[in-house]
């Protein structure tokens, strides 16, 4: 098994930045992508932003290309999303995710986080 643990959620203001962490414990050695997604109320859980093991390779949904980063530490076995420019429609809760695929598909998520709520004001 594999916990996730996110933290960093919060309310900001249009135009405000948040850090999003997420941290795995456990069967880490089974780790290899990671990446988050995130649910709006009444709406389905979508893609936010992947992120492979090197860290080499990133995707992101267009709505955040440019605005969003992903990154992560190995050593300290944590994602991380970095949110520019953050915007009403982000409001949502934030779900970390690890896969052993690289993937944007919630269908193949092995493990995810609890979630943490996002809320921008306009």
């Amino acid at each position: 098994q594999v916990q996730l643990v996110e933290s960093g959620g919060g309310f900001v203001q249009a135009g405000g930045s948040l850090r999003l962490s997420c941290a795995a414990s456990g069967r880490t050695f089974s780790v290899n992508a990671m990446g988050w997604f995130r649910q709006a109320p009444g709406k389905e859980r979508e893609f936010v932003a992947v992120i492979s093991w090197s860290g080499g390779t990133k995707s992101y949904t267009d709505s955040v290309k440019g605005r969003f980063t992903i990154s992560r530490d190995n050593d300290k076995n944590t994602v991380y999303l970095q949110m520019n420019s953050l915007k009403p429609e982000d409001t949502a809760i934030y779900y970390c995710a690890t896969s052993r695929v690289y993937s944007a598909r919630a269908e193949v998520v092995d493990y995810w986080g609890q979630g943490t709520q996002v809320t921008v004001s306009s």
